[in-house]
C-alpha cells in the first residue's frame, strides 16, 4: 500500500483502455506459477522490479519461515522465477515505493512475529538488498507508504498488536522517512474505540492536504472502522467509527462517485462473508455501511477494471468447506456504477483446495487492460486472471492431456467461447503451438451473446512433458488471447 496527500497511489501501470469493443471486464485464469517447496504464500506486491517496462511481482510466505520470492514478468502474464531472501519474521503484508526518489522500487514488509519493519532496497535489475529491519513497539501486521510528516520523504506506516515479548500495542505507527531509504523512530497513535485492528488503509478523508487513516477491526461480537485524521506530523486524532460486518480483514479506499472530494472506502469482512461500502462526506466523516455478499473475502482492491471510468471492486475470496457446503477460492469482481453503488459480484474460480488470500492489479501481458493475480496459499502458487474483455472463456482452467503415446493423437477437448459484449467478436486468427492441434466453430465473428467451440488435440512427437498454448487474435485485446496446454508423451 502506498497512500499520496489525495488519496491511495498504487504502484501500477496507468490504464488506457481502447477496444472496438464496449467495456468489460471478463478475467479468465492463464497462468499459475507454483511457489516452492513448503512454502506458504500469503500476499504480493507488483512493480517493474528491473524497469524492463513489463510488471512484475514480489510474493511473500510466511511458513515455514519467512520469504521473498521476486516473479519476473514474461510480457505475457506468466512469470520466471528470479531472486529469493530469507527473512528473519513472517511477513504477512507488505508494499512497494521508490523510497529514496531514484525511481527505483524498493520494497517494505511487515515482521509479523518480530518487532520490526525490514526494508529491501532495490537495486534496479529485480534484485534486491539484505533485509534491513527498523524496530517498531509491536508486531506490525500491515504496512504502508505515504506522506504522514512535513518532510517532504514517504514515511512508513504499520499497524501494530502485540509484541514479541507479550506488549500489547493496539497501535498505529509512523516511521518517518529520511529520503535515503532510512527512517526514524516510530511515532505512535493508540487505535481508539477499544477494538483491535486487522487492516488499515490512508487518505485525505477531510480534504486539508493531510494524510488520515481507517483502520477496521473488532473486539468481541463488535466489528467497526475506525476514523484517525492526521495531524501532519506522524500523529492522528479518533474522529469516530462505524459499523461494518465481522472479521474485517482489508480496507480499499477510492471515488466511487464521480466527486473527487469525496474519499469513499470498501472493507472486506471475512466471517461476515461480505464487503462494507462507506460512502464519504468529504470532511473525514462517512455514511453507514451498504452491504455485499461475498464469500470470505481476505483483501480487496478499488480499481476501474473494465475501463468505463468507475471505480470497481475486486475481492480475493479463500473459499470454504463445510459439511453442508463448499466454497471455492477465487476473485469476486463488483461492476461500479458510478454513484456508489456496486453489481452484484461476478465470481472467477482461481486455485484449488481453500485459501484465496490476496488479490492484486497489473496489465500484465500489455494490452493496456488491467489483469489481476491471485495468491492461493493452499494451491501453493501465483495466479495470473487476464482481462480478456468480452471474450469470456469455459472452461477458465488450461487444458491438461493425459500420457499420450508418441506418434499417436489424443482424444479432443474443448473450450467455448462466449461473446458477452454487445457487439461482434471479431476473429483474426486461431494457433496451436507445437504438438497441439486447433480446430473451431467461430469463423471470423462470434455475434453478442453467442458462443463457439474451440478444440484441441495432443500429437507428442517425443517423451515428456509438453507445454503450449492456443493463441485467438480477436478486437477484444491488442494481444491473443491465451488457452494454456499441458501434456506428456509417453
Amino acid at each position: 500500500m502506498v497512500f499520496g496527500f489525495a488519496r491511495v497511489v498504487v504502484i501500477a501501470a496507468t490504464w488506457a483502455i481502447a477496444v472496438a469493443l464496449p467495456a468489460v471486464a471478463q478475467f479468465e485464469t492463464r497462468a499459475s506459477f507454483p511457489i516452492g517447496g513448503d512454502a506458504g504464500p500469503n500476499s504480493l506486491v507488483v512493480g517493474d522490479f528491473n524497469r524492463d517496462g513489463i510488471l512484475d511481482v514480489a510474493e511473500f510466505s510466511f511458513v515455514p519461515a519467512g520469504s521473498v520470492e521476486i516473479l519476473l514478468g514474461n510480457g505475457n502474464g506468466t512469470f520466471r522465477l528470479g531472486a529469493t531472501y530469507a527473512l528473519a519474521g513472517s511477513p504477512f503484508y507488505d508494499a512497494t515505493a521508490s523510497l529514496r526518489h531514484n525511481g527505483i522500487l524498493d520494497l517494505v514488509i511487515a515482521g509479523g512475529n518480530m518487532d520490526d519493519v525490514y526494508v529491501m532496497l532495490g537495486n534496479g535489475d529485480g534484485t534486491f538488498q539484505t533485509p534491513v529491519p527498523y524496530p517498531t513497539t509491536a508486531s506490525p501486521l500491515v504496512v504502508g507508504v505515504g506522506k504522514f510528516t512535513r518532510g517532504g520523504n514517504l514515511d512508513l506506516l504499520a499497524l501494530e498488536g502485540t509484541s514479541a515479548g507479550g506488549i500489547v500495542c493496539d497501535c498505529i505507527e509512523v516511521l518517518p522517512g529520511n529520503g535515503d531509504g532510512s527512517f526514524g523512530a516510530p511515532i505512535t497513535t493508540p487505535v481508539p474505540y477499544n477494538i483491535k485492528g486487522f487492516a488499515i488503509s490512508a487518505g485525505d478523508f477531510n480534504n486539508d492536504g493531510k494524510l488520515d487513516v481507517a483502520v477496521a477491526g473488532g473486539f468481541g461480537i463488535s466489528s467497526q472502522v475506525d476514523i484517525l485524521l492526521g495531524n501532519g506530523d506522524g500523529t492522528f486524532t479518533a474522529d469516530g467509527y462505524y459499523d461494518v460486518g465481522e472479521s474485517p480483514q482489508s480496507i480499499a479506499t477510492g471515488y466511487f462517485t464521480h466527486d473527487k472530494t469525496k474519499l469513499d472506502l470498501a472493507v472486506g469482512n471475512e466471517a461476515g462473508s461480505s464487503l462494507s461500502v462507506l460512502l464519504g462526506n468529504g470532511d473525514g466523516t462517512f455514511q453507514p455501511s451498504v452491504y455485499y455478499d461475498t464469500e470470505t473475502p481476505t483483501w480487496i482492491i478499488a480499481e476501474d477494471l473494465d475501463g468505463d471510468g468507475n471505480v470497481d471492486l475486486a475481492a480475493s475470496n479463500a473459499g470454504l468447506a463445510g459439511f453442508l457446503h463448499e466454497f471455492p477460492p477465487g476473485v469476486s469482481v463488483f461492476k461500479g456504477n458510478g454513484d456508489g453503488t456496486f453489481q452484484a459480484g461476478a465470481f472467477y474460480f482461481a486455485g484449488r483446495g481453500f485459501d484465496g488470500t490476496y488479490v492484486a492489479a497489473g496489465d500484465f501481458n500489455g494490452d493496456h487492460k488491467p489483469d489481476l493475480v491471485d495468491v492461493n496459499s493452499d494451491g501453493q502458487a501465483v495466479i495470473t486472471l487476464l482481462n480478456t474483455g468480452v471474450a469470456s472463456f469455459s472452461p477458465t482452467t488450461p487444458l491438461s492431456f493425459k500420457a499420450q503415446a508418441v506418434g499417436t493423437t489424443s482424444s479432443p477437448q474443448a473450450v467455448t467461447l462466449t461473446n458477452t459484449g454487445a457487439a461482434e467478436l471479431k476473429i483474426q486468427a486461431i494457433k496451436a503451438s507445437a504438438g497441439f492441434s486447433v480446430t473451431s466453430t467461430c469463423g471470423a465473428g462470434v455475434a453478442p451473446g453467442a458462443a463457439c467451440t474451440i478444440t484441441a488435440t495432443f500429437s507428442p512427437t517425443k517423451q515428456g512433458a509438453v507445454q503450449g498454448a492456443i493463441s485467438i487474435s480477436d478486437n477484444a485485446s491488442s494481444k491473443p488471447q491465451v488457452i494454456e496446454l499441458t501434456g506428456n508423451g509417453s
